[in-house]
């Protein structure tokens, strides 16, 4: 197998080997170049991309595991160079098929053989190529996901059911539609995530990461697992800042994950803390990603409120991930002793380089300018720098920095050509629209039950919509009904005090013309509750916000835009199709499916925040009672992952399962002192009775 970044190293390699190395650092001065300067846009650039990739990986992997003979490999050139080009005549083609049919109108899309074959041969290297590298979990959604819009669509029964497109028409939106292979999702990867790979390349390949090495041994030599808690809050203030999880892992995860590695964290584990951090970073105040700015747009909330009310909920996600941190570095025997001593030498060499590329990436970030532009400016800084440093950024760590950006990156870039097959299915389908819409009629006024078919949505939609994205469509279609849900506490107060304008009464004739005359006495609560449950729910959208204070009504918005946003990322994290932790696992040589796993257990708090949203004040509430559910609420959430790791500081027995649960959910329980501090004694004892029993236990003679 040809290792790519390694060949420089290499007298004994052969002349191909070496024109594959020229290649590959070529490949990623064309990505910085086209970047920077906009050489090609839209479908030739990601072609291009696809191209690249798709030969590079043919050529490092095999149809048969372990299996490559001198046969087997010039097959596998042959495939490589077979996809590059049908991806080149694709994106020279789509004009010529335009007039085509524009001259036989009537007629579907006007391929050619030449089309077809090219067509056929993208979409089967695709598969193919996401086979060899992940297995095949994500062949098998490509192809049921293609099936369903081809034929398989029309065979389901009731929402599910979907009209048959013919062949062509499949074909057609599968190539040259926004969300398909060279669309939406392949721009992420050929506009963003290739030059952070690049960009963490040349942070490896100049020292950086010694420095961040030598850096937390500072912090490892002081906690268990302290490598892990530097990824975390890495990843966090990178993450607020890029907007994009997947560019974050990408970025900071060539650096943190082997750091992990090194002391002492399983692979995968690594890989799903830099993945669930990264997307934790999209949480994190002030910036939020994007996430802040269109949900001000959206709402008409003032940013500013935004960000006050977010701060709290991100530490407690951060929190999570800390306590899983904790708990395996226990559970795992992963302490101080395993870091060895700081190498100031080291330490000072990638100080520079670390430091001023990292700032001025920032800056420009912060400033408004693209991912893209700013991660090229970096890479260019860091090179000016790197010559004020022992760690001169020659011609020969150029090139070798530049194809280990490309070797990291093969594996994602195609992966994420391969998601935009199902991308496009989703979307032509209209199923995300069909899962969301479903979410009002099938949770009947339950709002338990809304919040875990939006998580479903949420899911779906992000299979096939970055998360951004994902989180627009889904606040369109169930946020202003949820926050309707979410008010329906105090609209049973104002209807048990009775209605006393007359105006608000009579919209109440739509439901039942008695109802205006009992409504100005009042109903009881079971009244009141029934009528919230049997009511139409096109009538109640239009009645709910009528007998609420806009202030209230405001802050069930925000609510319900924060459920939805924070349910969003899930994709990020959740299999079959999270792009965070495949594009970890590439970084940590990890199972990518088993990752993904991993990560998902990892960030669980994205699950658990959100119902503090909908079921406490933590939103809107003052400081003091917001403290207040913070404090409680991060205990419960240490009693969750405790459960989920089935560690704490030690074993937990059997029995101590329920005793953590019940402890949890006592934290849990909104503004009750009794329940919260009883709550919080239990928990604090169960940790402080785990370590003190695992501790005993190490020390008994054998």
């Amino acid at each position: 197998m040809t290792h790519i970044a390694d060949l420089e190293r290499d007298t004994n390699r052969s002349w191909f080997d070496w024109f594959i190395f020229a290649a590959a650092v070529l490949f990623a001065l064309w990505h910085i170049a086209t970047n920077l300067f906009w050489f090609e846009r839209g479908i030739w650039q990601n072609a291009i991309h696809y191209a690249g990739f798709a030969f590079f990986a043919a050529i490092t992997t095999t149809f048969v595991a372990g299996k490559q003979s001198k046969r087997m490999y010039f097959i596998n050139i042959a495939f490589g160079v077979l996809i590059g080009v049908s991806a080149l005549w694709i994106a020279g083609a789509e004009n010529g098929i335009y007039e085509r049919t524009l001259a036989k109108t009537g007629l579907p899309w006007q391929f050619g053989v030449l089309d077809w074959i090219a067509g056929f041969s993208v979409i089967v290297g695709a598969v193919e190529l996401t086979r060899r590298m992940t297995g095949w979990i994500i062949p098998i959604l490509v192809l049921l996901a293609m099936s369903y819009i081809l034929f398989l669509g029309e065979l389901l029964p009731g929402a599910f059911r979907a009209a048959s497109l013919p062949l062509s028409d499949v074909l057609f939106r599968s190539l040259y539609n926004d969300e398909g292979m060279f669309g939406i999702i392949t721009t992420i990867s050929s506009a963003n995530i290739t030059l952070f790979m690049i960009f963490g390349a040349f942070l490896v390949v100049s020292g950086a990461s010694d420095f961040v090495i030598e850096l937390s041994k500072i912090i490892a030599g002081r906690f268990r697992g302290g490598a892990a808690f530097v990824a975390v809050i890495s990843s966090a203030l990178t993450g607020t800042i890029s907007g994009s999880a997947i560019a974050n892992t990408a970025s900071t995860g060539v650096i943190t994950i082997p750091l992990m590695k090194s002391n002492g964290f399983r692979g995968q584990f690594a890989a799903g803390v830099e993945a669930s951090a990264s997307t934790g970073g999209q949480l994190m105040p002030p910036i939020m990603g994007a996430g802040a700015f269109i949900m001000a747009s959206y709402t008409g909330i003032p940013y500013g409120t935004i960000v006050a009310v977010s701060i709290v909920p991100a530490m407690l996600y951060f929190l999570s991930v800390g306590f899983v941190v904790r708990i395996e570095a226990m559970k795992y025997a992963i302490g101080t002793e395993q870091v060895p001593a700081i190498d100031k030498k080291k330490m000072l060499a990638g100080l520079l380089n670390f430091v001023l590329p990292l700032t001025v990436m920032t800056y420009l970030l912060v400033s408004g300018k693209t991912p893209s532009f700013a991660a090229s400016i970096a890479i260019g800084t860091l090179i000016v720098v790197s010559f004020a440093t022992p760690n001169k950024m020659t011609p020969a760590r150029l090139s070798k920095a530049l194809s280990l950006g490309i070797k990291t990156s093969i594996m994602t870039a195609v992966l994420l050509v391969a998601v935009g097959l199902i991308n496009n299915a989703v979307t032509t389908s209209g199923l995300a629209n069909t899962f969301a819409l479903m979410i009002a009629q099938w949770s009947q006024g339950s709002l338990l039950l809304a919040l875990a078919l939006i998580t479903v949505a949420s899911l779906v939609l992000g299979m096939g919509l970055p998360v951004t994205a994902a989180y627009i469509v889904l606040s369109i279609l169930s946020a202003p009904a949820l926050a309707g849900m979410l008010a329906d506490g105090l609209i049973v107060e104002q209807l048990m005090a009775g209605i006393s304008d007359p105006s608000v009464a009579a919209m109440f004739m739509l439901v039942d013309p008695a109802l205006p005359a009992q409504l100005a006495a009042g109903l009881t609560e079971v009244q009141a509750v029934e009528l919230l449950a049997t009511m139409p729910f096109d009538i109640s959208v239009a009645l709910r916000p009528l007998l609420l204070d806009p202030a209230a009504m405001t802050t069930f918005l925000l609510t319900a835009h924060l459920i939805v946003f924070w349910l969003s990322q899930d994709s990020n994290v959740t299999p079959p199709v999270c792009l965070a932790a495949f594009t970890a696992a590439g970084i940590a040589g990890s199972p990518p499916m088993a990752t993904g796993v991993e990560a998902w257990k990892i960030a669980k708090a994205l699950y658990i925040v959100p119902l503090l949203f909908a079921y406490t004040p933590i939103i809107g509430a003052d400081l003091p009672e917001l403290l207040r559910i913070g404090v409680f609420s991060m205990l419960g959430i240490y009693c969750m992952n405790a459960m989920f790791q089935r560690y704490s500081e030690g074993p937990i027995p059997l029995w101590g399962y329920p005793v953590f649960l019940a402890a949890g959910m006592a934290c849990f329980t909104p503004l009750n002192w009794v329940l919260n501090l009883l709550g919080a004694v239990v928990v604090i004892t169960m940790i402080r009775w785990t370590g003190r029993v695992e501790r005993a236990a190490k020390i008994q003679p054998a």
